[in-house]
C-alpha cells in the first residue's frame, strides 16, 4: 500500500514536495518516494506531504489504482485549512523551466495564508549544483567506463530558456574529461539524431542510455527503451552499436536526495 501523503492534521510545520509525477509504482516508490522519505528523516520536526503538478498522473492513478493524490492547489488549499503556519516548498524539478515557474507563481498567490512560506531551489540552481549532479552521475555510470562505450543521458527538454541546462551539463562533462557523456532530449534540442551524430564521430562499440530524469517513467521506458522505430534504443541499434538500456530515475540516487534537501534547508534558513 502506497500513502498518497494528502493526510490532514499536519501540524504547523510542512514540508510540501511537489513533483511532476508517475504513473509506474516501482519507479515513483524508489525516486519520488525516496526523496520525501530522505527529506521527512533530514526534518523530523516537518510533516512531509505530496503533491503532483500533472493532472493527467493525478487522474490516472485515481482511476486505475484508487489513489488520489493532490495536485499542487489543492496541496496548498489542505496546508491552509490545517492551520499551517510555516510551509517549505521543494520542488523535485531539475530546473527553472515552465514548471518551476507556474509553482513560484502558485507559491506566491498563497503567501498571505501563511505566517511564513518559502519556496525551494529545482535540482539545477548553481554552478555547485550542477557539480554535485554531474559527480552523482557520473559515480553511477563508472562502470561503463571502458572506452568503448559511449553513455547517453535521455533528458526531458522544454520550450523555456531553461533548455540551455542540458548545452551546460554537456560542456562540464567534457571540461571534467568525460568526453564519451552525451546528453539529448526528448522534446527539445538537442534532440536524439543529434546525439547519435555526436557519438558516430566517435570510436564505440556500445551505447548505454540512461533518463537524466527524476523518474524513469514512460518517457525511459517507451521514447528511451522502447521497442517503436524512433525510440533512442531504436535508432542507436539501427546505427549497429550494442544497446544498454538502465531504467533508473536520478530520484534513486541519494546525492541527488540529498542535494533537494540541501535546498530545503536553504529554503528554511531564508525565512530565519
Amino acid at each position: 500500500m502506497e500513502s498518497s501523503r494528502n493526510e490532514n492534521g499536519i501540524g504547523e510545520k510542512e514540508l510540501l514536495v511537489v513533483s511532476f509525477g508517475t504513473s509506474y509504482y516501482e519507479c515513483r516508490r524508489l525516486t519520488i518516494g525516496a526523496v520525501e522519505e530522505t527529506l521527512e528523516k533530514e526534518f523530523p520536526e516537518y510533516a512531509v506531504r505530496r503533491g503532483f503538478t500533472s493532472r493527467r498522473i493525478i487522474e490516472r492513478l485515481n482511476k486505475r489504482d484508487g489513489l488520489l493524490i493532490d495536485d499542487t492547489e489543492r496541496a496548498l488549499k489542505r496546508a491552509e485549512e490545517n492551520g499551517v503556519r510555516r510551509l517549505i516548498i521543494q520542488p523535485t524539478h531539475l530546473m527553472h523551466g515552465l514548471e518551476y515557474q507556474k509553482l513560484a507563481e502558485q507559491t506566491k498567490a498563497h503567501m498571505a495564508a501563511f505566517e511564513e512560506i518559502a519556496l525551494g531551489e529545482p535540482l539545477l540552481a548553481s554552478e555547485r549544483d550542477f557539480q554535485a549532479v554531474i559527480e552523482a552521475v557520473t559515480e553511477e555510470l563508472a562502470p561503463y567506463d571502458d572506452g568503448k562505450t559511449a553513455v547517453c543521458l535521455m533528458g526531458h527538454g522544454t520550450e523555456d530558456q531553461a533548455n540551455q541546462v542540458y548545452e551546460k551539463i554537456q560542456e562540464k562533462l567534457r571540461k571534467a574529461g568525460f568526453h564519451h557523456y552525451y546528453i539529448g532530449t526528448v522534446e527539445a534540442e538537442p534532440g536524439v539524431e543529434d546525439v547519435a551524430k555526436a557519438v558516430k564521430a566517435g570510436n564505440y562499440t556500445r551505447v548505454v542510455l540512461a533518463p537524466f530524469m527524476l523518474v524513469a517513467g514512460d518517457h525511459a521506458n517507451n521514447d528511451m527503451a522502447g521497442d517503436e522505430e524512433d525510440s533512442w534504443k531504436s535508432v542507436f541499434f539501427r546505427e549497429g552499436y550494442q544497446v544498454l538500456c538502465l531504467l533508473k530515475g536520478l530520484g534513486e540516487l541519494e546525492k541527488i536526495r540529498l542535494l533537494f534537501a540541501e535546498h530545503a534547508r536553504e529554503a528554511m534558513k531564508s525565512l530565519e
